[in-house]
């Protein structure tokens, strides 16, 4: 199933016609009613592009002065009203995943030889809190999907309120780049420095340096802060790599900042293997199976990572290890016994003696990740259980790839894949402050329109490209080959 819960398999008929935008070729691809359109670009041979047609909708921001152009042989195409779907289904996939990761956060982080971890047996039954978690009442509860009906409201969490404030900051600022400052001042503006802030480790060690003076990178730098390698900048950075689509290199260039509020080195290489992954989701080839379209991403977001990097290492092992075990228990196991028992490949957090061996740091839990990315294949219900069920800080990663596969298969492929119908409204002010929300209340919609401002803005400002209000289409010219999954 694609992003938009377009299933090839099923669909009716498969016809090639001319490109109606007077380049290429066009694959039409009908199901049901729907009709889609895919054009196919010259880019040192074939690139997919997907787009819808008709767009007589289309919107504009009003703060920026659009630059219209048309589309040559060598340009990529994205539709941004499918675009904006993907958006809605990125906050709503994050927002599934993060509230069912929850369930299970920190409950199991390792303990003895085994790490008596959950399993798959355990999906449907009550937690089993760890022993630093027993005196919390909340803890315990059934694991299984956390879901809010169309009259519910979803609760903002540090899985998607830092990004939920830098998709603010952006567009508020009318940037392509947020600088320094402007960081600083949208943290001290929009997070609590008093208690309860939403905040720990590296986030809340990175705003008290803000209110003392720092901004980023200094806020990152082992120097200043003591938790610069925990898991902060992995959870709060992905939806930058959204605002450049096909464009991993731009991506980097706009999370760079961002990331290293609370980030150094291998932990902002982590971070930044995810926001490659969210730029490269909108250059898939969207008629291969989705296994096909998450390895590829996965394989070329490692080529970012230094090859004598742990991050780098914990990779070529979990891919190595989906090859040879069947069962994902089996390679979180080995996972554990190699990195927090034996400290292979320069990992050595456990030598630290931390608070809960480090459950909540950058590697282990990028490692845990991978686990579920490799073996939910795509299968944004699967994904999201083996995440929920793989350990430690649980709804960190768990709510990374909700957002990703929620981005390639939008609003309808995510209620298609739950069979069921899923609130829009989202609390912004159950963790962060001073939105101009009524209520501290926003909605998926308006969220994912903002976003596409923002990528307007990009387009024209950082790739090169223009919009094609005609046809409803951002028109990226000289895309790198490598950023486009060979059709």
């Amino acid at each position: 199933m694609d992003r938009l819960g377009w299933d090839f398999k099923k669909s009716g008929s498969i016809k090639v016609e001319p490109n109606l935008l007077g380049h290429g070729f066009m694959i039409s691809f009908s199901r049901f009613k729907t009709v889609r359109t895919i054009l196919l670009s010259v880019v040192f041979g074939f690139v997919v592009s997907i787009f819808q047609i008709s767009h007589s909708d289309a919107f504009k921001d009003p703060n920026l002065d659009y630059k219209h152009i048309q589309a040559t042989s060598t340009d990529l195409i994205i539709s941004r009203s499918d675009y904006n779907d993907g958006l809605h289904g990125f906050w709503l996939g994050q927002s599934i995943a993060n509230w069912t990761g929850l369930t299970t956060e920190n409950n199991r982080i390792g303990v003895g030889k085994t790490g008596d971890f959950y399993t798959r047996d355990d999906w449907g039954k009550l937690n089993r809190p760890s022993n630093l978690q027993i005196h919390w009442e909340k803890n315990h509860r059934i694991i299984d999907y956390v879901f809010k009906s169309e009259e519910e409201i979803w609760g903002a969490d540090d899985d998607t309120d830092i990004e939920y404030m830098y998709q603010h900051l952006t567009y508020h600022h009318s940037a392509s780049i947020l600088s320094a400052d402007q960081i600083r001042q949208g943290w001290m503006r929009h997070i609590k420095k008093s208690e309860p802030n939403y905040l720990w480790v590296s986030n809340e060690a990175a705003l008290h340096l803000m209110h003392e003076g720092l901004s980023t990178p200094e806020t990152g730098s082992p120097t200043n802060n003591p938790h610069f390698d925990m898991i902060d900048a992995q959870l709060t950075t992905e939806i930058f790599g959204l605002f450049a689509p096909a464009s991993p290199e731009v991506a980097l260039d706009l999370s760079y900042l961002p990331i290293r509020v609370t980030a150094h080195k291998e932990a902002a290489w982590i971070a930044e293997f995810y926001v490659v992954m969210h730029s490269l989701a909108s250059s898939v080839d969207r008629t291969l199976p989705m296994k096909e379209q998450i390895f590829w991403m996965a394989d070329r977001a490692r080529e970012y990572l230094p090859n004598d990097s742990y991050p780098a290492k914990m990779f070529d092992f979990v891919k190595k290890q989906f090859t040879v075990n069947s069962r994902w228990e089996d390679t979180r196991d080995q996972i554990y016994m190699r990195y927090q028992l034996e400290e292979e490949d320069g990992y050595t957090i456990s030598s630290r003696n931390l608070y809960c061996n480090g459950c909540f740091a950058a590697g282990i839990n990028y490692a845990a990740s991978l686990v579920s990315l490799f073996y939910g294949e795509g299968d944004l219900k699967e994904t999201i259980k083996i995440g929920t069920l793989a350990g430690w800080d649980s709804d960190n990663p768990t709510a990374t790839w909700g957002g990703l596969l929620g981005f390639m298969l939008g609003k309808d492929g995510i209620e298609e894949a739950f069979e069921r119908k899923f609130s829009d409204k989202y609390h912004i002010h159950r963790t962060r402050q001073a939105f101009p929300l009524k209520n501290g209340i926003d909605s998926f919609d308006a969220m994912a329109k903002k976003g596409v401002f923002i990528v307007d803005r990009i387009v024209q400002d950082r790739l090169g490209g223009g919009i094609d209000f005609e046809k409803g289409v951002w028109v990226l010219p000289n895309v790198d080959p490598k950023s486009i999954q060979s059709f």
